[in-house]
C-alpha cells in the first residue's frame, strides 16, 4: 500500500466529537500544529504559521480518544494523510484529513496517568489462542464454526504497515 504516513506534533484545536456507527464508531477533531523557529537576531523562539489538520481516530481508537482528550492538549498523532480539494461558495479549498493509527499525549510537555481500557470478551463463536495456550491475541474461528469474518481494511492496512515496517528495520544493512 502507498499510504503517506505523517507524525504531527502539535495541539487539540477542538472538542472531540465523537459518533457511533456500525462498525464501532469514530473520534473527530481539529488539530493544530505551529512551527517554531530560532530567531538569531532576536536570540528567541518565535512562532510560525500554524496548520491545521482533521483527525478521525476509528473503533476503540476513537473512543479511548473521546474519553482521553480535551481541548489545548498537546498530542502526538501519527497516520495516514489525505489532501482533498472541494469547491465552496465558489472557491477552491484544501482540506487535509489524517486518519489516526496511533494518537498519544506529548510527554515532553506533560505528564500522563495511563489506564488500560476493559477488553471486550470476545464473541461466542469465537475462542482466543491466548486464553488457551497463553501466547497471543489472536482469534481463531471455534470448532465446526467455519472461516473467521474478513478482516477490516483499517485494520489489515494498519497491520501491513507494522510488518511492512518491521521487516525493512530489520533487513536493512
Amino acid at each position: 500500500m502507498n499510504d503517506t504516513t505523517v507524525t504531527l506534533v502539535g495541539n487539540v484545536a477542538t472538542a472531540v466529537e465523537y459518533r457511533d456507527t456500525a462498525t464501532g464508531g469514530v473520534a473527530r477533531f481539529r488539530f493544530a500544529v505551529t512551527a517554531r523557529r530560532w530567531d538569531r537576531e532576536k536570540g528567541l523562539w518565535s512562532d510560525g504559521p500554524t496548520s491545521f489538520y482533521t483527525v478521525s481516530a476509528w473503533r476503540s481508537l476513537g473512543a479511548n480518544l473521546a474519553a482521553s482528550v480535551s481541548v489545548g492538549e498537546p498530542l502526538v498523532v501519527h497516520g495516514r494523510l489525505r489532501v482533498r480539494e472541494d469547491e465552496r461558495d465558489g472557491q477552491r479549498k484544501t482540506f487535509v484529513d489524517v486518519a489516526a493509527l496511533a494518537v498519544g499525549h506529548d510527554l515532553s510537555r506533560g505528564t500522563a496517568a495511563f489506564r488500560r481500557a476493559a477488553r471486550p470478551e470476545p464473541r461466542p463463536e469465537f475462542r482466543t489462542a491466548e486464553r488457551e495456550s497463553g501466547e497471543g491475541p489472536d482469534l481463531e474461528p471455534g470448532p465446526a464454526l467455519g472461516p473467521a469474518p474478513e478482516r477490516d481494511p483499517w485494520e489489515v492496512a494498519a497491520a501491513d504497515a507494522v510488518t511492512e515496517s518491521a521487516t525493512r528495520l530489520v533487513t536493512v544493512p
